[in-house]
C-alpha cells in the first residue's frame, strides 16, 4: 500500500483567504496573473538567491538526492533536477505511469463528462474549452495529481508517442490546496495549458498542466507537435503549488484500485513520476 495524505485543516492564511469576506477582496488581487508575473520576475533574479537556504532548511530538502550545481536564482533552484536513479520509470509497456511526483486522486469520467472534486461537478468541455476533444473522455479516467511545494516539479512523458500543439487558456492563479478546491472551481478558474498525446499504448491521452498562486510559469519544452518517449522531460513548474490532470479514453486504462478507494475516503496518494498507477488494456474498475 502506498503512503496517502488525510485531509487536514487550513493554514490561518488560506482560511483568511477563503472564508472571510475581507479575504476574498484580497484573493481577486493576488490571483490576478500580472502579481504571479511580478513574483516569477523576482524568483528569476539573482536577488532571490538569498531565499535558498532559508527554503532547504524549512523543508528539510535532502539536497543529496538532487544533481549538483549551481544555482542563479531561486527559480533554478526549485526547478533542480532529481538524480536519475532515484526516479526509474516502468518501461513495461503497458504499465500506466505517473508524469510526476505528487498526491493522486481519482475519479471517474461520468455520462456528459462530468467528475466531482472536493463537492464541485466539473465538466471536460469546461475544463478544455474545447467540445469535440471533450466526449472523447467520455466513461474514461481523471487522474490530478497535485504538486506542493516540497515536491519535485519537473515532469514527463507517460508513454511513447505524437503530441498536437498545445494549447493555453488564460484564467487566474487560485492555490491548488484542498481549502481552495472546497470553496472555487479552480481547475476550471486557473490558467492552464493542455496537450492532446497520441500514445501508443492508452490511445488518445490529454495532460493539462494547472498553473498555481505565485507559479512563475509553466514551461513545457515542446509545445508544437512533437515526437515523444516515455520518460523524456515534458516540462515544469515555476516556484509555487500546482497541479497536472491526467484524462484517458474509456476502456485504454484500468487503474490501480486504491487510488479510487483512498479517493473515495478524501485522501490523496503519494506517487512518483514514472511509478506505475495503472495498466493499459481493454475493461475497467466500476
Amino acid at each position: 500500500m502506498r503512503k496517502t495524505l488525510k485531509r487536514e485543516d487550513p493554514p490561518r492564511s488560506l482560511k483568511f483567504l477563503y472564508h472571510t469576506r475581507f479575504g476574498s477582496l484580497v484573493l481577486r488581487l493576488i490571483t490576478r496573473r500580472w502579481i504571479s508575473r511580478l513574483a516569477g520576475k523576482f524568483l528569476d533574479s539573482r536577488l532571490s538567491k538569498g531565499r535558498i537556504r532559508k527554503y532547504i532548511k524549512k523543508h528539510n530538502v535532502p539536497m543529496e538526492n538532487f544533481i549538483e550545481e549551481k544555482y542563479p536564482s531561486f527559480n533554478a533552484f526549485f526547478t533542480r533536477r532529481i538524480k536519475p536513479e532515484l526516479r526509474p520509470f516502468d518501461m513495461n509497456p503497458e504499465a500506466f505511469i505517473s508524469p510526476c511526483d505528487a498526491k493522486l486522486s481519482l475519479y471517474k469520467i461520468e455520462e456528459g463528462t462530468k467528475f466531482t472534486v472536493k463537492g464541485f461537478t466539473y465538466t471536460v468541455e469546461t475544463l478544455l474549452k474545447n467540445s469535440e476533444l471533450a466526449k472523447k473522455f467520455e466513461g474514461g479516467y481523471c487522474f490530478v495529481l497535485r504538486l506542493s511545494v516540497e515536491d519535485y516539479h519537473r515532469y514527463f512523458y507517460l508513454d511513447d508517442g505524437t503530441q498536437e500543439k498545445s494549447v493555453f487558456i488564460k484564467g487566474r492563479l487560485h492555490t491548488v490546496q484542498p481549502a481552495a478546491l472546497e470553496r472555487r472551481r479552480v481547475f476550471t478558474e486557473n490558467c492552464r495549458e493542455y496537450t492532446v498525446l497520441h500514445t501508443e499504448h492508452f490511445g488518445t491521452v490529454a495532460q493539462i498542466e494547472v498553473g498555481a498562486m505565485m507559479v512563475g510559469r509553466i514551461v513545457n519544452n515542446h509545445r508544437e507537435a512533437y515526437a515523444f518517449k516515455r520518460g523524456e522531460e515534458k516540462g515544469k513548474f515555476e516556484f509555487g503549488g500546482s497541479t497536472i490532470i491526467v484524462l484517458t479514453e474509456k476502456g485504454q486504462v484500468v487503474p490501480d484500485e486504491e487510488f479510487l478507494v483512498n479517493t473515495a475516503a478524501d485522501e490523496e496518494t503519494f506517487v512518483k513520476c514514472g511509478e506505475r498507477i495503472g495498466w493499459g488494456g481493454v475493461g475497467q474498475i466500476s
